[in-house]
């Protein structure tokens, strides 16, 4: 009888044991469960975040095709990606930083919108020259670098002569580099040569360097 009793005594408590495990077990799937709701609202304020973005980008080139629509209906300009670009040809003879009398008229035109909508956003201007890939043989210029950026301050100063305030725009130069498309041929060559123009923020690296 004795041998019985302790026996029973003991026994090992199953359903305690049994209890702290499913205990752990539940603490372990809640924290994976939370773990997962906080991925989900991260992943969701992300998504919102990008659809705002796009929605305020595709906002701001609508806002500027509408500022520029004379323009851009006469195809004097175009518009991509927020970049104005106008053809070398339009602005300039070749190898030249000298404005026709085309551009200069091109320009003005541009002041008044370009104007008001920079003003309305607080952004700068950034007027940058672009050339194609043949080296510049003779003339004032030592290279394309210096030909585009001395193309880019002839249109800079002629918008701020045409009214453009100058806090509000710089030039930028990028000679031969960045071609809309491959150096194969003079037509290709004629639409590398060319000035854009891009509305920055004013707190942007290249706003700042104008400073």
């Amino acid at each position: 009888m004795e041998d019985t009793d302790a026996g029973v005594d003991h026994a090992a408590p199953v359903w305690p044991v049994f209890g702290d495990l499913m205990s752990s077990l539940l603490g372990a799937f809640v924290l994976v469960l939370v773990a997962v709701v906080a991925v989900q609202m991260e992943l969701t304020s992300t998504l919102q975040d990008e659809v705002k973005k796009r929605q305020l980008e595709e906002q701001r080139r609508m806002s500027l095709e509408k500022a520029l629509a004379v323009p851009l209906a006469s195809g004097r300009i175009t518009l991509n990606g927020g970049r104005i670009g106008i053809s070398g040809q339009v602005l300039f003879a070749l190898n030249s930083d000298e404005l026709q009398p085309e551009g200069r008229q091109l320009l003005k035109s541009l002041v008044t919108p370009l104007q008001a909508y920079l003003s309305a956003r607080n952004e700068l201007l950034m007027v940058s020259g672009f050339t194609d890939d043949r080296p510049i043989r003779g003339g004032p210029f030592a290279d394309n670098w210096e030909l585009s950026a001395q193309r880019a301050l002839t249109v800079t100063r002629t918008l701020i002569e045409e009214g453009m305030p100058s806090s509000m725009v710089f030039a930028a130069a990028f000679g031969s580099e960045q071609p809309v498309k491959p150096n194969t041929d003079d037509a290709a060559r004629a639409q590398n040569r060319r000035v854009e123009m891009a509305p920055v923020p004013k707190s942007s690296n290249a706003g700042n360097s104008a400073s």
